[in-house]
């Protein structure tokens, strides 16, 4: 066997800290939209057999308005198909009023949209993208909250909640991120979830979460409360008046050769 010098020594400790580094930097990706300068990172999740987790990448903020906007204003269109009328009838149609109002817009989180808007908006980028987006699983969502935990560090820190939020939401990814690298899993707005019945839930608290109730525990059925300032009949089933605590977080499933991996 080759006698290995100290140069040759240090030059393969060099080589396994950059493979070591590459295979860590590999887990997570950048997507875009084609014609669109909105981005977003995606953080791979580790695998867990027990769990059900295998391949998932989940995003490393909220879903930002302007990334959810370009599906529900069909910027994406052009102008002669906007006029047309395409899509029309599988886009989200325009709120009675402004709901919107004193909750920000750019690096803002996208608010107020039902779960029927979130399911539709992660069919419409799967689309876009060629990937596979959707919402996450309840369990899914618990397990990237705790991180490798036994419960989510929770504190003025790492989230926004009824004590420092001043009864708003606010940019995404200011707060500390967790083990994981993951913003804003507690507070801020709550997450749409797929409930472990198949039922419509949000996790994670809000703005509107005392602090001592904030957790990855935290977790809210939809009521018809969060509709009740709609006047028409029927409701919208796009937009939900009073959900101005209401959020989205997406999952990738197995997203394959992806340019822009970090």
């Amino acid at each position: 066997m080759p006698r290995r010098t100290p140069l040759t020594l240090l030059v393969l400790c060099s080589m396994a800290l950059l493979t070591s580094m590459s295979l860590a930097q590999s887990d997570s990706f950048v997507d875009s939209l084609p014609d669109h300068l909105v981005k977003w990172k995606m953080v791979k999740l580790p695998d867990n057999k027990d769990k059900g987790i295998k391949d998932l990448w989940i995003g490393e903020t909220e879903v930002p308005w302007e990334l959810f906007e370009v599906w529900a204003l069909r910027l994406d269109l052009t102008q002669e198909q906007q006029a047309t009328g395409v899509d029309a009838t599988s886009r989200p149609s325009k709120p009675y009023s402004v709901i919107f109002t004193n909750f920000g817009h750019h690096s803002y989180p996208a608010i107020c949209m039902s779960f029927l808007n979130a399911q539709k908006f992660c069919e419409w980028l799967s689309q876009k993208t060629g990937k596979t987006y959707r919402l996450p699983k309840e369990n899914e969502w618990e397990y990237a909250c705790l991180a490798g935990g036994q419960q989510a560090v929770v504190d003025d820190g790492t989230s926004w909640n009824w004590e420092n939020a001043d009864d708003v939401t606010h940019p995404i990814g200011q707060k500390t991120a967790n083990a994981w690298g993951l913003k804003d899993m507690v507070g801020n707005v709550a997450e749409w979830c797929v409930g472990a019945d198949g039922s419509n839930v949000v996790r994670g608290g809000s703005w509107k979460t005392k602090l001592k109730d904030l957790g990855h525990w935290t977790s809210e059925k939809e009521a018809p409360s969060w509709n009740e300032a709609d006047p028409q009949n029927p409701k919208s089933k796009w937009w939900l008046a009073n959900g101005q605590f209401v959020g989205l977080r997406i999952v990738c499933e197995q997203p394959g050769t992806i340019e822009g991996r970090q």
